[in-house]
């Protein structure tokens, strides 16, 4: 991961983990479900947001230094991992 990234990353991953322990103080409050359901929701989005931010990452410093590099087999490697984590976000 790239420096300026990973603090970004770090950053964002402590919100959410706020947001996780929020929603666990709602649960035992017994709050009502919808509320419940919306902060899942926000939880789910921010996590999506972290999610493209390393894909992000990935692609600038990883996948293009293996593409601009000279060795073949990384560059089919890291074409193979791309091409396994689209099909796992398409199930």
């Amino acid at each position: 991961m790239q420096t300026d990234t990973k603090p970004k990353v770090l950053n964002r991953l402590s919100r959410i983990e706020g947001q996780v322990r929020g929603i666990c103080r709602m649960v035992e409050d017994d709050r009502y479900c919808v509320d419940l359901l919306t902060q899942l929701q926000a939880v789910r989005a921010a996590l999506h947001r972290v999610e493209t931010e390393v894909l992000r990452d990935h692609l600038d410093h990883c996948v293009m230094g293996a593409m601009t590099g000279a060795d073949p087999e990384d560059r089919k490697a890291k074409a193979g991992e791309l091409i396994e984590l689209l099909a796992r976000a398409g199930r």
